[in-house]
């Protein structure tokens, strides 16, 4: 076979190969080679939108959109995780909680339908106010309180393809109840917990082990919204003793250090739910002042920085909520209102504003779960 190595060209300014023009087809009998390397080798230069090529680390093809937002991974969708090849197969793992009693459940549901949840498993043990993250394959849990009220260090996993109880993965760098959980296909990070502290720390999501410190949020803080896209992880809001916070900081997921000041939520709160697209992170429900809540909705854009924009509104307001999401839809489930524990579902269009809608109900009534799903913004 003879090759014609492009790289042995230049273009009349000798800053790159030069342009093929006018091609419309590539036919070809055996198959197409795209660049290839790591996420670190990724080009900043000379970068067109629509460029294609091969990850290493993610083990998928990606394809840049644009200086600003960056590059994104092919979304790859299994349309029969629930046996039903209607779905779109982008499924949500609801953990543990609380309610009123300590729960070991794990429930999940398929984002793109509407209905009740249905049971997957159970967690190793019952507890509540863990932190949730996930990759394309792997469901987690990490930290919380178990029923003998001891803040606890456990990371544990489910994979998403298949039912089953949760499985041990190994130990944050401390124990920590309400941690703040965020990530993309290759790390997940768990930021802040109770007690208030501002360790971040970080796993390997396709191995096993534990956990390693990433750096520090911008203050020691407990029970804030946590999103992502591919690039950056974001920690919006949080109890700063001795009130709640509106602060909104970030992280660049691939790399380690500090975390950078990104804008303000629209009003303080605590345990509110967070979840994203790609682009577009919301943060729903939650406790503007100690014992009250909310049914308000923010959203951010996750590629610039800037405060929070109102979205709409939950179908309640409640507190100890959870939120999960596809590229398309952003769930918010469980969660505490003036009248008590609901079993509650809502969901919303994420790249719409507007008024949450019910999307059906838990199997049993619960707050302060952990949620995560195949399908959201950092994958």
């Amino acid at each position: 076979m003879s090759k014609i190595n492009i790289n042995s060209f230049s273009n009349e300014n000798e800053d790159g190969a030069p342009d093929i023009v006018g091609v419309s087809t590539l036919s070809t009998t055996s198959y197409f080679v795209p660049s290839r390397g790591t996420t670190a080798q990724r080009p900043s230069n000379h970068v067109e939108a629509g460029s294609l090529r091969y990850n290493y680390d993610t083990k998928n093809l990606e394809y840049y959109r644009g200086d600003g937002i960056g590059w994104f991974q092919f979304e790859l969708i299994n349309p029969d995780l629930d046996g039903e090849p209607q779905g779109l197969g982008t499924r949500a793992l609801f953990f543990a909680g609380l309610g009123p009693d300590y729960k070991n459940e794990i429930s999940h549901i398929t984002i793109s339908t509407l209905g009740n949840d249905k049971d997957f498993g159970d967690s190793n043990a019952a507890k509540q106010a863990a932190g949730g993250f996930a990759s394309r394959t792997r469901g987690f849990s990490v930290g919380g309180m178990n029923n003998s009220s001891q803040f606890i260090d456990v990371i544990e996993f489910c994979t998403f393809a298949s039912l089953g109880d949760a499985v041990d993965f190994g130990n944050l760098t401390g124990t920590k109840n309400r941690p703040c959980g965020v990530s993309d296909q290759i790390r997940g990070v768990s930021g802040g917990g109770n007690p208030n502290t501002n360790v971040i720390d970080y796993i390997t999501m396709s191995s096993t082990g534990d956990a390693k410190d990433f750096g520090d949020l911008s203050a020691a803080r407990q029970s804030s919204s946590g999103f992502a896209s591919s690039v950056r992880g974001v920690f919006a809001g949080g109890y700063i003793e001795p009130s709640d916070s509106n602060i909104i900081d970030y992280i660049t997921i691939s790399s380690q250090g500090n975390a950078t000041d990104f804008g303000d939520l629209t009003l303080p709160r605590m345990v509110g739910g967070g979840c994203s697209n790609s682009t577009r992170g919301v943060i729903g429900g939650g406790d503007p002042t100690p014992g009250t809540h909310t049914n308000i909705i923010d959203y951010v854009t996750i590629a610039t920085t800037g405060d929070a924009t109102d979205f709409g509104d939950l179908t309640s307001a409640r507190r100890d909520v959870d939120a999960a999401s596809s590229p398309t839809r952003a769930i918010f489930v469980g969660g505490d209102t003036p009248s008590g524990l609901v079993n509650t579902i809502d969901f919303v269009e994420i790249l719409t504003t507007g008024n949450a809608l019910d999307f059906g109900d838990q199997t049993v009534k619960r707050d302060r779960l952990s949620a995560c799903s195949n399908g959201h913004g950092g994958l």
